[in-house]
């Protein structure tokens, strides 16, 4: 059985990761897992200086620069530790009962695809650790994206529970089998669910969101908005969700759709950066 997967540090975002993945991991009824990873690229188990020494060292030198490097990393994963300690406490509040808790020393990226097979959705926080200002985004959150194939979610600093949720649709393939996955799924269930197409505005168009909106509701779902937006995406979602008060974005990641395309380009890092709510990202 696949869990939902926290990603814990000691950023700005961290309280808002636990959160969420409670929040998850109740709606799914799936094993929470609290993952502290110290990046080798970071906290390198083992540092070659000896290209760096000028002829004449004294080899001494080198000895004391591994040994600095086995402190610094072995403080780094006491923190980790207490990391780790502190979103345990955090989520069991919450009223999970039982969080499993990893950590790994590996690099970051390769680390999370190692484990995305067990992997069901993977909690992020926007901002890494090293980073202070809350409309950044971390260092490897790109990559993330480009490189899994599981579902992620991305919160910024302080997470609540959406009471309405925003997602986008452009009747692709892609779009359908995320609105069939979430149509089922008991993640937002019960929700009002916002269908949101941005295009134009026509008989095609319309149609399109009226059969999205009578499959949603022939799974159960009984507040389902549909509306049509033109512009650049980027724009328009994050207008229409600041209209509606929206608290979740839920948008596809593969395939090849106007959304996909928008994803994997530059302003990827726009999107996430500005929204002041979650995204989900449907990868698979």
């Amino acid at each position: 059985m696949k869990n939902v997967f926290a990603c814990i540090d000691g950023s700005r975002a961290a309280e808002a990761v636990c959160d969420a993945a409670a929040w998850i991991s109740q709606c799914v009824d799936r094993q929470l897992v609290l993952l502290h990873v110290l990046d080798k690229s970071v906290y390198p188990t083992k540092t070659d200086m000896s290209g760096n020494l000028k002829l004449g060292t004294r080899e001494h030198l080198l000895d004391e620069l591994a040994e600095l490097d086995a402190k610094r990393s072995k403080l780094a994963l006491e923190a980790g530790k207490e990391q780790l300690k502190a979103a345990v406490e955090r989520v069991k509040a919450q009223g999970i009962e039982s969080p499993e808790t990893r950590q790994r020393h590996g690099h970051f990226v390769e680390t999370l695809a190692e484990l995305q097979e067990e992997t069901r959705i993977l909690v992020l926080g926007r901002q890494g650790e090293d980073h202070d200002n809350p409309e950044e985004i971390g260092g490897n959150l790109e990559s993330v994206i480009r490189s899994l194939s599981c579902r992620i979610l991305i919160t910024p600093p302080g997470f609540s529970q959406p009471e309405k949720v925003l997602l986008a649709y452009d009747g692709s393939i892609t779009a359908k089998k995320v609105l069939y996955i979430m149509a089922r799924s008991p993640l937002c269930k019960g929700l009002p669910f916002h269908l949101l197409l941005v295009g134009e505005e026509t008989e095609k168009n319309q149609q399109l969101l009226q059969e999205a909106k009578q499959e949603m509701e022939q799974e159960g779902h009984r507040n389902v908005v549909t509306a049509i937006r033109s512009g650049e995406v980027e724009s328009a979602l994050l207008g229409y969700r600041e209209e509606n008060d929206l608290g979740l974005i839920i948008m596809g990641a593969y395939g090849h759709s106007r959304i996909r395309q928008f994803l994997v380009g530059s302003t990827t890092t726009n999107l996430l950066r500005k929204s002041p709510v979650p995204i989900l990202l449907m990868r698979q």
